[in-house]
């Protein structure tokens, strides 16, 4: 149900504003918002808009999230936001450093909650390792873990492969399932596999993110502007503790660093930066897609500084220049951090094309070349 809110806003927050809903807005209905700050998740209860006295309705949000991009819903996915021509709306979005009221007008809602769910996307390389693959270093949480083989797998008994570790599992293979869109990588290395530019091969295994508890196993330190963060180094011991030798066991892999990878995006793209610091005899090939260095940019400094990077791991960073004012620039700092601490320029890669955004097309995009310079065989 839609609640009155009496709270007043921070003059350095955004709030978002709704000021007119569909005539056929259900009154008994919330409404919520998903973005880039929640896990895209559609039913967060701390997302949900107040009705103001006027029939507008607001949320202001925590200070500090930098570039935020969002949709309104009223509590899922298949009763999301569309257009005037009842086509899904594009990401909104907002620059890092807004301020103030942000007002918006939903034209239309989905109405697929009696539809059936969409096809799956994902090739037939792809499958469901476990529903609910424990997680000891998080207090036995449990998650979805996917896993890809390549499609000589099976019939190659005796070869190796390196291995791929991905986070945010839900936008890896299957737009059906993906928040906000798939990175389509199951396609892409079927494609590369089969036109002979992959010669490698590999495996990948994906993880699910927490939903709500993504920010927190994202972060190695707590943010105290977010409140949330803290359990990175845990979520990567589950990582390089339990679930890398469950699948050096059960799989036939190449176990060494240099032939293991892990790879994410925005807070997925710093705990992967930090996994290779934790663990560099574990994780050799590192992929970071528009890093959120800003959220612990000073606690990595310290870290980095007892934990220098391995001189044979290969980092490929890459974002756009006008994701945040901070993005490139950390990027690129780190990047120098790591060649002054060692690590031979030939295993750095930094790109940014000047229209990437922090957004899955992107970095559904930008895969392909990340992935062939990481694994390459020379």
């Amino acid at each position: 149900m839609l609640t009155l809110g009496c709270a007043l806003p921070s003059p350095a927050q955004v709030v978002l504003k709704i000021t007119r809903l569909p005539a056929d807005t259900p009154p008994t209905d919330t409404v919520f918002v998903a973005g880039s700050f929640n896990s895209w998740n559609p039913h967060n209860l701390a997302y949900a808009l107040r009705r103001n006295a006027d029939g507008s309705l607001q949320l202001a949000l925590p200070a500090g999230l930098g570039a935020l991009e969002y949709k309104f819903t009223l509590g899922s996915w298949g009763r999301a936001e569309l257009d005037a021509q009842r086509q899904p709306v594009a990401n909104r979005q907002a620059p890092a450093g807004q301020r103030g009221e942000l007002l918006h007008e939903v034209l239309n809602w989905d109405n697929q909650a009696s539809i059936a769910p969409p096809k799956s996307t994902a090739s037939p390389q792809v499958r469901v390792l476990a529903e609910n693959f424990t997680m000891p270093q998080l207090g036995n949480r449990q998650r979805r873990v996917w896993i890809y083989l390549p499609a000589d797998y099976a019939r190659q008994p005796r070869r190796r492969y390196p291995v791929l570790y991905l986070h945010d599992g839900q936008n890896m293979f299957d737009a059906a399932i993906s928040f906000s869109g798939e990175w389509g990588v199951d396609e892409t290395l079927d494609r590369l596999r089969a036109t002979g530019q992959d010669p490698a091969g590999c495996i990948v295994v994906a993880v699910d993110n927490g939903g709500e508890l993504r920010t927190d196993e994202y972060i190695p330190w707590p943010n105290a502007e977010l409140k949330r963060g803290g359990q990175g180094g845990a979520y990567v011991d589950f990582l390089a503790q339990t679930l890398k030798p469950y699948i050096d066991a059960y799989y036939r892999t190449r176990p060494e660093a240099a032939s293991t990878g892990v790879a994410g995006s925005s807070l997925g793209g710093l705990i992967s930066f930090y996994a290779a610091l934790r663990y560099p005899k574990a994780f050799g090939r590192v992929g970071v897609f528009s890093p959120a260095f800003w959220v612990c940019n000073d606690s990595l400094k310290t870290y980095f500084a007892a934990h220098p990077a391995a001189p044979t791991t290969r980092f490929y960073f890459v974002c756009g220049p006008q994701e945040s004012e901070t993005m490139l620039p950390l990027m690129a700092a780190w990047r120098d951090a790591l060649r002054a601490g060692g690590v031979p320029a030939r295993h750095l890669r930094l790109q940014a094309p000047a229209d990437g955004q922090h957004r899955e097309w992107f970095w559904k995009r930008e895969f392909p070349a990340a992935y062939q310079w990481l694994f390459r065989v020379k």
